[in-house]
């Protein structure tokens, strides 16, 4: 299983290079890493997660992608605890024989990562913490795989 969840920073260019070095049979690597935006005075981001819950429903999610699209691998990482604007707080990775599989198998990962994986996440400003709450935008976007 490749879902790994993180209370420290990790290098994402050593992971994509390790990744890409266990994939001898893809002829395609697309990997995604997101990174704390300072919206506003937003300072820090706290997420939260109940560990077995969190890693069991990524993994299933992973299991699906590589069910539904033509991907041999792929790679979750995400952040917990602390993170400080700038940080990266998550990334995935995805290996196919083509790149649109590689693609779409990513973008379908990023979707529910977005939208329903089970992390709370409380944004820690100069007026305040505020509890980050779920966006029509990501519900739409994971929508559209109609899976």
């Amino acid at each position: 299983m490749t879902v790994r969840l993180l209370n420290s920073p990790f290098d994402p260019g050593a992971e994509l290079s390790a990744f890409t070095a266990s994939t001898k049979s893809a002829g395609a690597v697309v990997s995604f890493c997101g990174i704390v935006r300072g919206d506003g005075d937003m300072t820090a981001m706290e997420i939260e997660h109940y560990p077995a819950m969190t890693e069991k429903a990524l993994a299933a999610h992973r299991s699906k992608a590589l069910e539904i699209f033509d991907v041999s691998d792929a790679l979750i990482l995400h952040r917990f605890g602390r993170l400080q604007v700038g940080e990266t707080i998550m990334m995935v990775a995805t290996a196919a024989a083509h790149r649109r599989a590689a693609f779409d198998a990513a973008d379908f990962l990023m979707d529910y990562l977005k939208s329903r994986a089970p992390f709370w996440k409380k944004e820690i400003g100069a007026d305040g913490a505020t509890w980050v709450a779920a966006k029509d935008d990501d519900e739409a976007a994971l929508s559209r795989w109609q899976t």
